[in-house]
């Protein structure tokens, strides 16, 4: 019974995504001619993206000064166009060495 559960809400979550990602292809057939709107959609996945993982950065260590720190580092290496590896080692350990500091002085 539980098994015939999950299926049918695996089976629905994946309709409703499919429908969402293809009505615009149905909808939207010419190019859009709007500035604004272009302008808009263009940054609607990185303003998503940052919506997500912002908190996430923010509640991810068990103190808010570390997070801050590693985010301050992973933004100063991301805006210098460093590579995504040698921005989340410098975030990572930003945030370990910040961390460690913080437990040796308590």
């Amino acid at each position: 019974m539980l098994d015939s559960k999950m299926l049918l809400y695996i089976l629905v979550m994946a309709l409703v995504t499919y429908l969402i990602r293809m009505i615009p292809f149905v909808l939207c057939r010419k190019k859009i001619q709007s500035k604004f709107l272009r302008n808009m959609l263009y940054y609607v996945p990185y303003a998503v993206l940052g919506a997500m993982t912002i908190p996430a950065i923010l509640y991810s260590t068990s103190s808010m000064i570390s997070a801050v720190v590693g985010l301050g580092l992973a933004l100063f290496f991301a805006f210098r166009n460093k590579s995504l590896i040698v921005v989340a080692a410098a975030a990572c350990a930003g945030a370990f060495v910040t961390e460690l500091i913080m437990s040796l002085a308590i």
